[in-house]
């Protein structure tokens, strides 16, 4: 796999910083992402766990070491963005609560997901609703700095889902998992959206006081972001799904199971609403 396929085509100075307008920011789409900055710069943890899960692969290891810069360029400029919108962010003050407090499991050996096939399907998924999240905050918001850099990252980690949808075709074709195992690794890594990483990003990055509690940020977070998802947005997510594990990706099973999920969003982000209310 080419190295070029999981960089950034693009620097922070290509950003026009200038023509940011604090008239037209959403305060709740700050909190998302100062969320977001701190596990996109986190990813250095991730490819040192990738390196050690790909061991005999000399060619990955550099890969994944290449697409971790990628990530934490979205960090940081993330976090500038932020800083341009709440003057009082501070963005390594606060990735060092994140840090403090949550920790990528990097001593192993082994693939957490149970083969090489599904720690590569595993990282398809994160792709999948890092692009999909960054494209809907996109549309939600009509800051034109953060549009641009929204599209830029969007379009970073849709080259990255293909990288590694790319990557697990080949392991596959050594490791042969079947239907059954790769819908498991894929379901089994959507059900951990609801886990540490995402809500502690939100309760480090937002400076909430307190004990931290999961299912309290995690609330925080669904509340902010299930509404951004439009149709068409949650289709094309199932539609990826679908891909990596071998459905059809455009099927009347996906067009049901994306009606579906969106459904859930809309009406978990109405309940959620409520209660804050």
């Amino acid at each position: 796999m080419a190295l070029w396929m999981t960089m950034s085509n693009w620097t922070p100075s290509d950003i026009a910083w200038d023509r940011f307008e604090p008239s037209l920011v959403d305060p709740d789409i700050v909190k998302l992402v100062k969320a977001a900055s701190m596990v996109e710069y986190n990813a250095r943890e991730y490819a040192a766990y990738l390196s050690k899960v790909f061991a005999g692969d000399p060619a990955f290891q550099a890969l994944a070491l290449k697409w971790a810069e990628s990530e934490v360029q979205h960090g940081q400029t993330l976090g500038r963005w932020a800083k341009l919108a709440d003057r009082d962010f501070d963005h390594e003050a606060s990735f060092k609560r994140f840090k403090d407090g949550f920790h990528v499991p990097v001593d192993v050996e082994r693939s957490v997901r149970g083969s090489l096939t599904g720690e590569l399907l595993a990282r398809c998924v994160v792709e999948t609703g890092t692009s999909s999240h960054y494209t809907a905050i996109r549309e939600a918001t009509r800051e034109p700095v953060l549009r641009d850099l929204l599209a830029r990252i969007a379009a970073d980690e849709l080259r990255h889902y293909k990288a590694f949808y790319e990557l697990s075709k080949r392991y596959f074709e050594k490791e042969r998992i079947g239907l059954a195992g790769r819908v498991r690794v894929v379901a089994g890594r959507v059900a951990e959206s609801q886990d540490d990483e995402l809500a502690y990003a939100y309760y480090a990055a937002n400076g909430v006081e307190g004990p931290f509690d999961r299912k309290r940020y995690n609330r925080a977070y669904a509340r902010r972001a299930y509404p951004l998802y439009q149709p068409y947005l949650v289709e094309r997510i199932c539609a990826m799904l679908f891909k990596i594990v071998g459905l059809r990706p455009h099927s009347r099973l996906n067009g049901f199971v994306a009606r579906r999920l969106h459904g859930f969003m809309q009406s978990q982000a109405r309940r959620l609403a409520k209660q804050n209310a």
